[in-house]
């Protein structure tokens, strides 16, 4: 995953510098929102035992740049998200993890009041302060960091030239291996679905 970081903002500047003409006057959008972390029913297995991690909701940011008055990329990031991990039932640990995410939009009605859109990007997700509760209170545990790759689809309402409001869906590839006291106890598939609302301003 690491090899489509670079091939992304290559394909990103190629596509400014062929279109930088039709460019608007505003290029920038700044998105401020609370979006949530849902991962996915099947967090896989750990120690033999089902893994289930909990949702979390945060304030967001995300920054957008407009290559062409259709296509765009944003760069999202937020407060730490905070996961409770919960194996045959029984709450076992919590962890933190920053999920910041570069992407390729593309925007199918841009001079429209409503303008849905989708995209596709990559993800880097660091996990950190992973500790143990009930009968892993006290053991060392630590989450691998994940890279993986992200799809992204909404709708943007202009409110007025300067100003819109965006609600979105992002499907992310996360993963990371799971260790306790250095023994590598199972693969923990958090694959969320982070979706949310948002007011941009353009300038």
């Amino acid at each position: 995953m690491k090899a489509l970081l670079p091939l992304l903002v290559t394909t990103c500047l190629g596509l400014g510098a062929v279109t930088t003409a039709h460019a608007t006057d505003a290029p920038w959008i700044i998105h401020f929102g609370a979006h949530v972390v849902d991962p996915a029913s099947n967090n896989g297995q750990l120690a033999g035992m089902k893994a289930d991690i909990g949702s979390n909701t945060q304030p967001t940011v995300s920054l957008e740049y407009m290559l062409t008055p259709s296509w765009s990329v944003d760069l999202l990031a937020a407060l730490p998200f905070k996961h409770d991990v919960r194996l045959d039932g029984q709450k076992m640990a919590s962890t933190k993890q920053l999920p910041p995410t570069l992407g390729i939009n593309y925007h199918f009605m841009p001079d429209a009041r409503v303008s849905p859109f989708i995209g596709a990007g990559i993800n880097y997700t660091r996990f950190f302060e992973t500790r143990g509760t009930g009968p892993l209170q006290g053991a060392n545990l630590k989450i691998d960091n994940s890279w993986g790759a992200a799809a992204h689809a909404g709708l943007d309402v202009k409110l007025s030239p300067s100003w819109l409001f965006t609600a979105d869906v992002r499907w992310i590839n996360i993963g990371g291996d799971v260790h306790v006291n250095g023994t590598n106890v199972g693969k923990a598939k958090v694959n969320p679905l982070v979706y949310g609302v948002s007011f941009g301003y353009r300038f």
